[in-house]
């Protein structure tokens, strides 16, 4: 199929509940956790580095999750629905 035709990536944004979560770490910092995006679909690569930039913070992602330094929960849930993801598979803890 063409690219402009497929919809695997729209039905994987779809498929999956987002948690988002902070976590505190060493020395009292925070760092927020991105839970149950389907990297076989959607490449967290490309997502981790979208959040990164227009938070304007550090980060990683390995496993499955996406690991970055802040307590960016509410800002993070704001991009992701901009991103195309459906903000009732959105959960914040």
């Amino acid at each position: 199929m063409p690219k402009e035709l497929c919809v695997c990536e729209t039905i994987a944004k779809e498929s999956r509940k987002i948690t988002i979560s902070t976590e505190q770490k060493r020395y009292g910092k925070y760092t927020t956790v991105i839970k149950g995006i389907d990297e076989k679909q959607i490449s967290l690569r490309e997502v981790t580095t979208k959040l990164k930039s227009k938070l304007a913070c550090g980060g990683t992602h390995k496993n499955g999750e996406i690991a970055l330094q802040g307590n960016h929960k509410d800002k993070v849930k704001k991009i992701l629905v901009q991103e195309g993801f459906p903000e009732d598979m959105i959960e914040l803890k």
